[in-house]
């Protein structure tokens, strides 16, 4: 695989080009009644837009848009109601001037998106379907932007008993794996981002293996760490907490990534990560998200 350097790096995101000098904030724009955080308390038009517009003042680079949770032991919903939950918000918010992105398992979800004019597409799934292999195919010449997750299962079953050899070197593989696919389809590493899936068929302990070996997995494609407000916070501080408590854990997972090689963070509190990536920066000059020797991907 052609080398890329870890930082300095343009990201293709639809109508926008994004550097990853330093690490982007994605902002969690859920439209469901059943997330694991923060479900239900977007429920209206006027409540998630002022959500939106609210990230934007706080310095979002990118808002991730879901209509149908992913949680563990999540149901299914049908194509047209969680196409209903986002529609109307995102006309909006891609009137906005930020960059916007759909997070979805549905191949027609993510035409209709792509369609309507959003730049990015997150599929926890990893877009391993027929249906999303043949959207990738069509997607060749423009310049929509990907995210590659890993599972293990699906929403229903992940949790239930995950099991790995090796966690890293089989995250690590798929990983891999789907990067080439999507290379062989005429979609450059540029538009890519991989996600490890922490969370999604893995324990406390697949999580944490997969935490120390980021600068391994970031030298496969820019990598996004989705760790705010999940449960490991809780385990490792030793007490229960409800997800939106969990503000102290999920900064200090957010910097370790970051400063390990993160290059994007899915966070739900956008101002609180901005913050800390500024002030960290600005205390350790320019080069503070350069990395543990890992420069380059291979």
């Amino acid at each position: 695989m052609t080398e890329i350097p870890l930082r300095n790096h343009i990201f293709t995101c639809g109508r926008f080009n994004l550097s990853l000098e330093t690490p982007l904030v994605m902002g969690i724009l859920n439209l469901t009644p059943d997330s694991f955080s923060d479900g239900g308390t977007l429920g209206t038009y006027d409540l998630a837009l002022k959500r939106a517009e609210g990230m934007i003042s706080d310095g979002v680079d990118i808002i991730d848009i879901g209509g149908e949770s992913t949680r563990p032991g999540a149901e299914k919903i049908p194509l047209e109601e969680e196409w209903r939950r986002v529609e109307d918000v995102l006309i909006k918010i891609l009137e906005l001037k930020i960059p916007v992105s759909i997070d979805t398992m549905k191949p027609e979800i993510m035409i209709r998106a792509v369609e309507m004019g959003v730049d990015l597409i997150n599929d926890v799934s990893g877009f391993r379907s027929k249906e999303a292999l043949d959207f990738l195919k069509a997607m060749k010449k423009t310049r929509i932007g990907f995210c590659i997750m890993h599972m293990q299962g699906n929403p229903q079953n992940m949790q239930d008993s995950p099991r790995y050899g090796d966690v890293v070197s089989e995250v690590e593989f798929f990983l891999q794996r789907k990067v080439e696919e999507f290379r062989r389809f005429g979609i450059s590493e540029d538009r890519i981002l991989i996600d490890p899936g922490f969370g999604f068929g893995k324990t406390s302990q697949h999580n944490l293996s997969l935490l120390k070996e980021i600068p391994r997995l970031s030298k496969v494609c820019p990598l996004l760490v989705g760790l705010s407000r999940k449960r490991i916070i809780s385990e490792l501080c030793k007490r229960k907490s409800e997800p939106a408590d969990r503000l102290g854990g999920s900064l200090a997972m957010a910097l370790w990534s970051a400063v390990q090689g993160a290059s994007v963070l899915r966070v739900h509190d956008v101002k609180e990560t901005k913050e800390m990536i500024t002030v960290y920066k600005a205390l350790g000059g320019d080069n503070i998200f350069s990395g543990v020797d890992h420069e380059k991907r291979s």
